[in-house]
């Protein structure tokens, strides 16, 4: 069943983003287990345009927010406004009240509104005034950062990116994808004529069944000791957290529904590995300036910890 949806979501996706297919694959991962994104990527490669064919192809809300030095918390959450004629306050919602926000260049705020984004994304609510409101559900947040231009940028904090369930690495199409976008592109805009294959209702049940997908044992004790050796690693100052834990078995189970199974397999965890857990690690200084990456040692430890035999 949910593998059956996801298919008809990512054809669906296809018909407008192209040569994406593990993107968006990682993304329905992330939607599944109610998780969030940060796109990591230069501009001009189809960051908005996936975010925008999502939320079509799910018959959802789409908002996004363009953050820059000068937003405040409240343009993103909203406020409350004084209505003369009724004679109270009345709340003006912010973008944050969608379906599937794109938070576009996240690392050009200030932390302060950087932050405003926690509650959200942790808890599907957001406080304004003392008042406690619920986000509309399914809420999914798609962020993006440059990793080129620093000038002007604030990084973010190792709490907040500890929120997001995966990070994904777009890249550049290659000649035959990039001359297959400028014929797709050339008379009119595809994203205009992609309908809903799904409603944020169903998306719900999809969710809520992905709970139900097996995670034996052995697979459990593979995530614990993958984390546990992160926190481990002489070349790292800070390894994933326990929610590093939870957030790759989530995501193993998603992978696995997509997949058609009702069970885990090792071969998932490690797959996910990467996008989950690197951008939880911290490197050691010295590593840094001797040009190891945090991918080369997560590979490293991925590669050192013994994988258990597939149980059902």
């Amino acid at each position: 069943m949910i593998d059956k949806v996801c298919q008809e979501i990512i054809a669906n996706m296809s018909q407008v983003v192209v040569g994406k297919g593990r993107a968006i694959e990682l993304m329905l991962v992330a939607f599944l287990a109610e998780g969030h994104v940060l796109l990591e990527d230069v501009p001009g490669v189809g960051k908005t345009l996936m975010a925008k064919a999502l939320a079509k192809s799910i018959g959802g809300t789409f908002k996004r927010v363009q953050f820059t030095p000068d937003l405040l918390p409240a343009d993103i959450t909203g406020f409350n406004i004084y209505n003369q004629q009724l004679g109270q306050f009345q709340f003006q919602a912010g973008p944050v009240m969608t379906n599937v926000l794109l938070a576009d260049e996240i690392n050009r705020t200030i932390p302060r509104t950087q932050a405003s984004l926690l509650e959200s994304m942790e808890e599907g609510q957001v406080t304004v005034d003392g008042a406690t409101l619920p986000l509309p559900r399914p809420f999914f947040v798609i962020a993006t950062q440059n990793p080129i231009e620093l000038e002007g940028t604030f990084p973010l904090p190792e709490a907040q990116l500890d929120r997001f369930l995966l990070r994904i690495d777009l890249g550049y199409p290659d000649p035959d994808e990039e001359g297959a976008i400028l014929e797709r592109f050339q008379l009119d805009d595809p994203l205009t004529k992609l309908e809903a294959v799904v409603t944020p209702e169903e998306v719900l049940h999809l969710q809520q069944a992905r709970r139900q997908v097996r995670v034996s044992p052995p697979v459990r004790q593979y995530i614990v000791n993958l984390v546990q050796a992160t926190r481990h690693n002489p070349c790292l100052r800070f390894g994933a957290s326990p929610r590093g834990s939870l957030s790759l078995m989530r995501a193993s189970q998603a992978l696995a529904a997509l997949r058609g199974r009702d069970y885990v397999l090792p071969d998932e965890v490690k797959e996910l590995a990467g996008p989950v857990l690197a951008h939880r690690l911290l490197l050691r200084p010295e590593e840094r300036l001797r040009g190891i990456t945090v991918h080369e040692v997560l590979a490293d430890i991925i590669e050192e910890v013994p994988v258990p035999a597939p149980v059902e």
